[in-house]
Formats: structure tokens, C-alpha cells, sequence
């Protein structure tokens, strides 16, 4: 088992953040819950950061799930509270001012498939399998999964993937809306780089209201969302990225944004 259960590596503006437990296919442990927070939390105050991709070590998998071992004595209470602090992880990626990209590169089952339900944009390759397969265990989804893929992929295909607990293709994934593109393998790298270098190059300000406006337009009323885009939008005009992308649009020439 590896030492360092979360990697943490920069390039430019763009942080990648590995789970590397590849000799347990990455398997999510409290250890590696914790981490993983850890990681996120410094990302999101790091203002040299813009983007952030989350990878699991090795060839095999992108997260396999919950570490089996850890979680097959807990007791009920016990249970829950892995669950909570699966869900705080979840819920802080999901809020991260900043895009993150899931580059799925292998299995992402369970507890996998909910960490990356949790980030913004997915990208997987064309041999990647996904599911919640806890139903073969005698469990539920617990960091989300029911809730995420409901909103992400609809009633029909949450019950099918939960009640059955099959993993399905990279291909079906997709057709169902639960990654946004899937690629050959050995193109799954560069593709996410090329995705993470537009996202750094866009306006970190209105990079983040998108993000905000979103989360929120997807967790209340319509006539609430539209007012609180409304409202937004009109404080993107405050900023000088506002005034540096109009400018250099009328200028035909690339923008230059500063995040102010």
C-alpha cells in the first residue's frame, strides 16, 4: 500500500490531484477520504490554481469504490458517519469555486463513481466501466450516489444501475448523460489536458459564477434561480475581466484575464 494515499502535482495553473492506492484500485478508506479533503480545501485557496483534475493511480481504475476491508465492521453508527465524511468530500468538490475535471480512466464503481458524479466535467475512456454496485453487498449508495445520478442521469436509469448494481460501459454512461465525453485511452490524457488549459485561460470570475449559478439553479425553484443568475450577472460588470473581454472582443484580439 502506498504511503500517500492523495498525490498532488501542478502544472501551471492546472493542479492534478491522484488517488494512489493503485494496489487496492484506489479504494476509498477514511485515510484517503481525509486526504482528499485536505487536497481540495488547499486547491480551493490556492489563487495560482484555476483548474483541478482528480485521477486514480495506475492503469486499472479511476476509484474501485469503498475500501471493503475498512467499512465491513462498522456498525451502524459507525456506518453513517463514513458515510458523512464521504458526503463532506462530495459536497466540497461539488462546491468548489474552481472547475474540476474527473479524467476516468478506469473503474469508477461505487463510492468511484460518486467521486466523480461530485466534480464538475467528466471525461472517461473508452474502457472504463461505471455503477453503483453496493446493492451486492447488502448497501445503499452512501456519498451521494443516489442523489447525484437521479439529477445527472434520471429516475429510470439511477434505479436500474442501484437496483441491479451492474456496471455499465463508458459508451452507456455517456448516452445516459453521466460523463460528458468518453475517448480512446490512450487519448484520455491529452483530451483532459486540452480541457483543463481552455478552462485556465477562461475568466476565474466568471468561470466560478457559472458554477454558482448552476449549483444553485439546481437545487432551487426556477423563478429563484433566474433572479439569483439576474443578480449575478449584473456583478460580473464590476469586474475587470468583465471590461478586458469586451474590450479585447471589440479589439479582435485574445483576452487576458487577471481574475479581478
Amino acid at each position: 500500500m502506498s504511503d500517500t494515499p492523495v498525490s498532488v502535482t501542478d502544472q501551471g495553473a492546472i493542479r492534478r490531484i491522484t488517488v494512489n492506492r493503485p494496489d487496492k484500485l484506489n479504494a476509498l478508506n477514511a485515510a484517503t477520504l481525509d486526504a482528499l479533503l485536505a487536497a481540495f480545501e488547499a486547491a480551493a485557496g490556492d489563487p495560482a490554481v484555476r483548474v483541478v483534475v482528480l485521477t486514480g493511480a495506475g492503469p486499472k481504475a479511476f476509484v474501485a469504490g469503498a475500501d471493503i476491508a475498512e467499512i465491513s465492521a462498522l456498525s451502524a453508527v459507525e456506518g453513517r458517519d463514513f458515510s458523512l465524511r464521504g458526503q463532506r468530500l462530495m459536497r466540497r468538490i461539488e462546491t468548489l469555486p474552481k472547475p474540476v475535471i474527473a479524467m476516468i480512466n478506469g473503474f469508477a464503481l461505487g463510492g468511484g463513481l460518486e467521486l466523480a458524479m461530485a466534480c464538475h466535467l467528466r471525461i472517461a475512456s473508452d474502457n472504463a466501466k461505471v455503477g453503483q454496485p453496493e446493492i451486492n453487498l447488502g448497501l445503499i449508495p452512501g456519498f451521494g450516489g443516489s442523489q447525484r445520478l437521479l439529477r445527472l442521469a434520471g429516475r429510470a436509469a439511477t434505479l436500474e444501475l442501484c437496483l441491479l448494481g451492474a456496471p455499465i460501459t463508458a459508451e452507456r454512461a455517456y448516452q445516459l448523460g453521466i460523463v460528458n465525453k468518453v475517448v480512446a485511452a490512450d487519448a484520455l490524457e491529452a483530451e483532459t489536458t486540452q480541457w483543463a488549459e481552455q478552462l485556465a485561460q477562461a475568466a476565474p470570475l466568471a468561470l466560478r459564477g457559472n458554477l454558482d449559478v448552476i449549483h444553485v439553479g439546481g437545487e432551487c425553484a426556477i423563478e429563484e434561480g433566474l433572479q439569483y443568475e439576474s443578480a449575478q450577472f449584473g456583478l460580473m460588470f464590476s469586474t475587470e475581466d468583465m471590461r478586458e473581454g469586451t474590450r479585447a472582443f471589440l479589439e479582435r484580439r485574445k483576452p487576458q484575464f487577471a481574475g479581478r
